[in-house]
């Protein structure tokens, strides 16, 4: 059967995009490792210490790479992630002339969207754990160097602190899934199950794609709730996407509260590192722009907000003891109804908000 991805042209053209960034070459590199060892183990007992979670899976254990090897390690993830969606495809496509074509293009598409996240990725804590694998390549908290050292240089941010910062929010992501025993396991089967029933019918995706170019040319915006994947979603497929979407927002809120409540007394400075890259990310304009809304990033950037107000009001009506709730089983989760209305979810735990006054 023919591959539906060729995934070495896909790190070929992802490598190209991602242009070789000078600072893989700086001395200072060298000290980012040994920092990220240490401050990640700090990281994870402070963020036990203010959440109460502790990992199941043993201390955290933290990488340094450059663009190349992020472009890697994603890629490894996608084959994993994609894997029944691919087989589908290359199942209808494997007996077509075009069929190799159409895998170095696909491979194409995916290398151009990873090159250009590969030149902005600050961390990312990677989920995709396959037991079979590499013990040295499960369970990794990544920090990508270069990008790392060129904010620390452009916006002057001391070193020691924003490496912190960084380390807390990765290492709140890694709590959440390897601390609540069973929220990687139920996130992955939502993702799977996506997967599992797409159709991936290329006349249907060429429509799509001319809708959403259609769209944007008139000045609307079909990609701001979710990207391309929400659009080409069936109905059965958005009801599973909402709940990750809940899901998700959830995380994110709880990992930018977390991160700011663990390390009040050693990042004094988090308030303006948090302002420089939602600034950075806001700017950006034209095909980066683009880009942003193709893969769900300004969706991404939306739970962040409304994750954070969910958890402010679950938290005013019933403290933490309330919101430790959502941790006890899948059906705790609240939906993205319940996020946007965090009263509904309040009330389904059975408690109330305080009357005003």
């Amino acid at each position: 059967m023919a591959a539906a991805v060729d995934w070495g042209v896909a790190e070929k053209v992802a490598t190209r995009t991602a242009k070789k960034d000078p600072f893989a070459a700086s001395y200072h590199y060298q000290s980012l490792q040994p920092d990220f060892d240490r401050l990640t183990a700090v990281a994870e007992e402070l963020v036990a210490q203010e959440t109460g979670l502790r990992s199941l899976a043993g201390p955290a254990r933290a990488r340094v790479t450059d663009r190349p090897g992020w472009i890697r390690a994603n890629i490894a993830s996608f084959q994993r992630l994609l894997e029944p969606m691919l087989d589908k495809f290359g199942d209808r496509v494997s007996s077509s002339r075009v069929a190799p074509i159409t895998a170095r293009l696909a491979g194409a598409e995916l290398g151009v969207v990873l090159g250009w996240m590969s030149a902005r990725v600050l961390g990312q804590y990677d989920l995709l754990v396959i037991e079979e694998e590499n013990p040295q390549d499960q369970d990794i908290v990544y920090y990508v160097g270069p990008n790392v050292l060129a904010l620390e240089k452009q916006f002057a941010f001391p070193p020691e602190e924003f490496r912190m910062w960084l380390a807390l929010h990765e290492v709140t992501h890694r709590a959440q899934f390897t601390g609540v025993p069973w929220l990687r396991e139920h996130f992955l089967g939502l993702v799977h199950e996506t997967m599992n029933t797409i159709d991936p019918d290329p006349a249907r995706m060429s429509e799509t794609i001319a809708r959403v170019t259609t769209a944007i040319r008139s000045g609307q915006k079909p990609l701001a709730d979710g990207g391309l994947m929400n659009l080409i979603a069936s109905p059965e497929q958005r009801a599973v996407l909402d709940q990750v979407s809940g899901m998700m927002s959830l995380l994110e809120g709880h990992g930018d509260i977390t991160m700011d409540r663990a390390g009040h007394n050693l990042v004094p400075s988090a308030d303006r590192f948090g302002k420089v890259l939602r600034e950075r990310r806001e700017s950006a304009r034209g095909m980066a722009r683009f880009f942003q809304q193709l893969i769900g990033l300004q969706a991404k950037l939306a739970q962040y907000a409304q994750g954070e107000a969910f958890i402010t009001d679950v938290e005013r009506a019933g403290g933490q003891q309330l919101l430790s709730r959502a941790w006890e089983g899948p059906e705790n989760l609240p939906s993205i109804l319940e996020i946007r209305d965090p009263q509904l979810w309040i009330d389904r735990m059975g408690a109330a908000l305080p009357v005003a006054g």
